[in-house]
């Protein structure tokens, strides 16, 4: 809701195939490749050359339908959609029109109230992308990159049932999520894996008529999403406000702008005069392939997040983000297997301490310097105080630059914690000896001076004293 007016969003995901070769031809879909190098007479679009559907596309489409509860089709048709653009060589693109290979899915998200929310997946079909227009760098000239030409997506369109920008972004987090989970994408929205197309109408509170809608093409990032939504948003209800009327047209969002822009009036479906391919057969699949392609589902989102749950007793909100991620999952479990502590810490360290780490340098938990088993052995020595939780966020910090595992860096630095009962209470003395003014103060009823104290001890021992211990001496000795 924005005041008056109720926000409708509808997202188109395009998900790039982890296939090794492009939907209808044997050229290779590896990224970074040289302009041009990857693109055979299929995807050039010669005259006389078929294409030839890749099998494993089929799979890959059948599989994320099941995921999301919706209908594999049994039959399914790939159409021609007619347009012509310089990065389109054959003058049309082959996707699915009437006859998808998915429809009527459905996922949960979590509302501006918390509550779960269903949002229907209307349907996911097949498609080839197209090549890449290339305007920097060429002295005015554009080039033609023709190496995506042909690649394999994946198009999911939900209904429209998303209300907000914050909506919108978890919506496409789970399906990145999902497809993720299935290994049918890599998800990687920096080359263009994983992007989507935003439409956004606004409309008055408890109208049931749809508002125009605008669709803003080709974000490539949940903050973009987000952004772009939000800007689009309050554009049309400043519009409609000021006596305007919204246009349905295609926009483009300009980042460093922050804004959209108009890119040009939005085609209609019969603009494209879409009509079955004939050069393809339509796809038809029986229950039998449909039940094998089941058998091979993972563990989806979802599942994992209340097994987490369950069986690791940790809070709901951090089992949700440690399975966003299916290796951060297993980083996770490899952990809270290995270690004598509580999963909720292990929780914890990972999500705070880790994670941190991780976005510092720019790094996937994949490329985590620290192993699971070396931090196990890590979070153990605080478990049997060894050291203290402060002294492990020094022992994770060499640990991650390399000086070793816990145990080498703990003997190198001198970090053992100091548990000597007598040796702290020595410390204790000496420090509310040298502090009469704050000993008067605390009993007079200043309680909150115990951090003063505890921090005085700490700072006596390095950080090395048993935290616990200091605090219950010091309780003793100053009543």
């Amino acid at each position: 809701m924005s005041g008056q007016w109720e926000v409708v969003i509808g997202l188109e995901i395009h998900a790039q195939l982890a296939t090794k070769s492009k939907i209808f031809s044997a050229a290779s879909t590896a990224y970074g490749a040289e302009p041009n190098t990857q693109a055979c007479l299929v995807d050039l679009g010669y005259p006389g050359v078929l294409p030839v559907l890749n099998a494993e596309v089929v799979r890959m489409a059948a599989k994320f339908g099941l995921a999301v509860n919706a209908t594999v089709a049994p039959r399914s048709v790939f159409a021609r959609k007619n347009y012509f653009y310089p990065d389109l060589p054959k003058g049309y693109q082959i996707s699915q029109y009437e006859l998808p290979i998915v429809e009527h899915g459905e996922l949960f998200i979590a509302d501006a109230d918390g509550n779960e929310k269903r949002i229907g997946i209307t349907r996911a079909h097949l498609e080839e992308d197209a090549g890449k227009s290339i305007h920097e760098g060429l002295d005015g000239y554009s080039g033609i990159d023709l190496n995506r030409a042909g690649t394999p997506l994946l198009e999911i369109v939900s209904e429209p049932d998303l209300s907000s920008a914050r909506e919108a972004v978890a919506y496409m987090r789970k399906i990145h999520s999902i497809v993720r989970y299935l290994g049918i994408s890599d998800g990687n929205m920096q080359e263009g894996s994983f992007r989507c197309d935003a439409n956004v109408s606004v409309r008055p509170v408890g109208q049931d008529e749809l508002g125009t809608r605008a669709e803003i093409k080709n974000l490539n990032s949940f903050r973009y999403v987000e952004k772009a939504i939000n800007f689009e948003v309050e554009r049309q209800i400043e519009l409609i406000e000021d006596g305007g009327q919204v246009q349905q047209e295609t926009r483009l969002y300009d980042s460093d702008k922050d804004e959209t822009r108009s890119m040009r009036s939005k085609e209609e479906a019969n603009d494209y005069r879409y009509f079955p391919d004939p050069d393809l057969l339509p796809v038809e699949i029986d229950a039998a392939y449909i039940e094998a392609v089941r058998a091979t589902l993972p563990e989806l989102p979802d599942a994992k997040q209340q097994r987490f749950i369950d069986d690791y007793g940790i809070r709901e909100d951090d089992a949700a983000i440690l399975t966003t991620s299916l290796l951060l999952a297993d980083y996770f479990e490899a952990v809270a297997g290995a270690t004598e502590g509580k999963a909720q810490g292990v929780a914890n360290f990972i999500i705070g301490d880790l994670s941190s780490a991780l976005n510092r340098d720019g790094l996937d938990i994949e490329q985590s310097p620290v192993s699971a088993k070396d931090l196990a052995l890590m979070l153990d020595r605080i478990k049997d105080n060894t050291i203290s939780g402060k002294i492990a966020k020094e022992v994770f910090e060499a640990m991650w630059a390399g000086e070793g595992t816990a145990d080498e860096i703990i003997e190198a630095r001198g970090l053992k914690q100091i548990t000597d009962s007598s040796a702290i209470e020595a410390i204790v003395d000496n420090v509310i000896e040298a502090n009469p003014g704050q000993v008067a103060e605390y009993k007079a009823g200043k309680d909150k001076l115990i951090g003063f104290f505890v921090g005085q001890v700490m700072k006596e021992t390095g950080g090395k004293a048993n935290p616990g211990q200091v605090n219950a001496i010091l309780k003793d000795k100053l009543s």
